[in-house]
């Protein structure tokens, strides 16, 4: 009953009352992304959901759109602005996702919505983490968020998924509060210390 009736029922009401909650940061945030990335404060990108349907993703923008000679975008970690580095190392390009709990597109627990491309590069039981919808925070974000490898953060998501309670959802909202006040294993830029998914498993010969 927690998993299909009350866990959908307790993401709309606290992600709109967090939403109602953060709203000064929210808009103060905004109001700063918007002056440092040219009237663009917000973020989409198309995401996996539930039964892998896609979905767009929100977030606050962190980075530039500036290209080189070329028109080839910079590097990530040249796009990122001073204003985003904080936004990212205090969580705060999180918040807007609590629109996508509020749509059902998400919920506050739950595996993190990963990349199109990767759906191709998971074994039978990492699709596992599919069959519920995905979280803002989840098991392997308590556990390293992007410093863990791989192998042990998609099989952080199973073991999420194989094991929804409310007690385990209640758990992992307090570490989860826990590691943003305390900047705890949060990479400004993952890219600097992991490989995508894809081109790891493509060099395993997966």
């Amino acid at each position: 009953m927690y998993r299909t009736v009350l866990k959908p029922l307790f993401d709309f009401i606290l992600a709109f009352s967090g939403l109602l909650l953060l709203s000064p940061i929210f808009i103060i945030a905004m109001i700063a992304l918007f002056i440092a990335n040219d009237g663009k404060p917000f973020f989409f990108q198309v995401r996996p959901g539930k039964n892998e349907r896609l979905f767009k993703i929100i977030k606050f923008k962190t980075m530039n759109d500036k290209r080189d000679e070329n028109g080839n975008l910079l590097p990530d970690s040249e796009r990122l602005t001073k204003v985003g580095s904080f936004v990212r190392k205090t969580s705060l390009d999180e918040i807007p996702q609590l629109l996508n709990v509020i749509k059902g597109d998400m919920s506050l627990i739950g595996p993190r919505p990963l990349l199109p491309k990767y759906l191709p590069f998971y074994t039978e039981k990492e699709r596992r983490r599919h069959t519920v919808r995905p979280g803002i925070t989840g098991l392997a974000q308590v556990n390293g968020r992007n410093t863990v490898a791989w192998d042990e953060r998609l099989a952080f998501d199973v073991a999420y998924v194989e094991n929804i309670t409310f007690l385990n959802d209640v758990s992992i909202i307090m570490q989860s509060v826990k590691a943003v006040l305390l900047s705890k294993g949060v990479t400004v830029d993952p890219t600097s210390i992991m490989k995508n998914l894809d081109d790891e498993r493509k060099g395993s010969g997966m």
